[in-house]
């Protein structure tokens, strides 16, 4: 049986988290080896309820991590894909904490097995089947626009460039050639041309996406500009995905577990 380990990044989500944690039903179980969120250090109350989660459903093997420090989203996927290394998983399966999406859109890859064919299974939100509720026309319009950016400098179709659901064979992450991505909401940008330029096997899955309480952390225009040119500098050479985009170095990423 395929050990698959859920990665669920927390920021300041406590509406949200508890909705999360309850998409676990029987059936998702049955393909779930374990659960971790990771809390990047939140503001909130956000532990506190995952904390109090955990103690009243004991049958749901969820597991609390804190980060040493806040590290941003992608700091908080190179804590999980350290977690999945060391721990022997065969998958990390990535499910965004804010309840946007739903763990249920995947079951159709995890019972055909699609993940297993493939690296990495990406959630798409602007595909075919794909289903938006309350999102806006305008960031529909320049979520496709940067896709099919991306698509032409990496010469295949780009769906999403990162919706939070997404599923990944751990021998892809291996060698660790994400350790240098941007710790922040970039990091999924990254890790598409990463797939390009290390020739990694990526499929691309319709999903549902919704936005209602949530609290976006996204900076639209000054993220817009350092894409472009993370874009431009990988068209113009493509060993630059090699370099170290991180605003600010870590040594080593580290959580500690709560509970």
């Amino acid at each position: 049986m395929d050990r698959i380990l859920v990665f669920i990044p927390a920021y300041n989500c406590e509406k949200q988290i508890i909705r999360v944690l309850s998409q676990f039903d029987d059936e998702v179980l049955g393909f779930v080896s374990q659960i971790i969120v990771v809390n990047n250090r939140s503001t909130d109350n956000t532990e506190m309820v995952v904390a109090a989660f955990i103690r009243k459903h004991p049958q749901i093997p969820v597991k609390l991590l804190r980060n040493k420090e806040n590290y941003g989203l992608g700091g908080s996927h190179k804590v999980a894909f350290d977690y999945a290394l060391r721990k022997g998983f065969d998958y990390v399966l990535v499910l965004h904490g804010d309840d946007q999406g739903s763990i249920h859109d995947f079951l159709p890859v995890l019972k055909k097995g699609y993940h297993r064919k493939h690296d990495c299974v990406l959630g798409a939100r602007f595909m075919r089947g794909s289903k938006l509720e309350g999102y806006s026309a305008f960031r529909t319009f320049g979520n496709v626009i940067y896709d099919l950016l991306f698509a032409a400098v990496v010469r295949r179709r780009i769906y999403d460039l990162g919706s939070g659901l997404n599923i990944y064979k751990t021998k892809m992450l291996e060698d660790r050639f994400y350790e240098k991505f941007p710790d922040n909401l970039m990091f999924n940008y990254c890790m598409i041309l990463a797939s390009e330029y290390y020739g990694h096997d990526i499929r691309f899955y319709p999903v549902s996406w919704r936005e209602d309480d949530q609290v976006s952390n996204v900076k639209m225009m000054d993220q817009a500009v350092k894409v472009l040119k993370m874009l431009k500098d990988y068209y113009m050479d493509p060993v630059s995905i090699t370099g170290d985009y991180r605003d600010k170095p870590v040594d080593k990423y580290e959580a500690d577990e709560i509970s």
